[in-house]
């Protein structure tokens, strides 16, 4: 199924995701693991933004049947999830739901699953400089990185900060390098946040 800008329909599980390169990250991530995208029983949910999590949930509720709703987050953009489950009382606390008492900690044990900084933050950390440097490479892309680093405000600084400003902007490129950058990572290195959010959706 594809991904929605949209509050989705259809599929027994929903996997809310932050954005467009979110989605392409862990359908490359779901190919590695022998899930085509044409047969990919789950919806993954492009939801233009953190901010909109609790219209999604709202969505979910609705739904008849009801899925089971997951989904990825970056680790700045994580107290949204959390005011959203909260205030629609998805989760219980103390029994009874609600309460303000639910933390970002407690997120994956909602099905929730947080990204250290970010999304590119996790895939460079997953494949080392020279390893994101290589798909660079691949995709034709390492002359702009080049150029990118001589940059006045860029030169100097550490590799891994420079990979992932230069992956992390740009929308169209923010997406091919998700999908280019999760794609090069076996199934052994990848991030736990992507781990655990794959290892919590059914494959057929």
């Amino acid at each position: 199924m594809s991904s929605s800008a949209g509050p989705p329909s259809g599929g027994r599980t929903w996997v809310l995701l932050e954005g467009t390169s979110d989605v392409a990250a862990v359908r490359a991530l779901r190919a590695t693991r022998g899930v085509r995208p044409e047969d990919e029983p789950c919806r993954l949910v492009d939801m233009g933004g953190a901010t909109n999590i609790r219209r999604h949930l709202e969505a979910a509720r609705a739904a008849d049947p009801r899925p089971t709703v997951v989904g990825l987050c970056d680790e700045r953009e994580a107290t949204f999830f959390v005011r959203a489950l909260e205030d629609l009382q998805e989760v219980p606390v103390d029994g009874g739901g609600g309460g303000g008492n639910l933390s970002v900690e407690d997120l994956p044990a909602h099905g929730f699953h947080v990204c250290r900084r970010d999304l590119e933050d996790e895939l460079i950390r997953a494949l080392g400089v020279d390893g994101s440097r290589a798909v660079l490479a691949e995709v034709g892309l390492d002359t702009a990185f080049a150029a990118f680093t001589r940059q006045p405000a860029w030169q100097g600084r550490p590799a891994h900060e420079q990979l992932r400003r230069f992956c992390g902007t740009t929308s169209g490129r923010k997406e091919l390098l998700a999908a280019a950058l999760a794609g090069a990572i076996d199934e052994g290195s990848c991030p736990p946040p992507l781990a655990a959010l794959l290892d919590s959706m059914p494959v057929d």
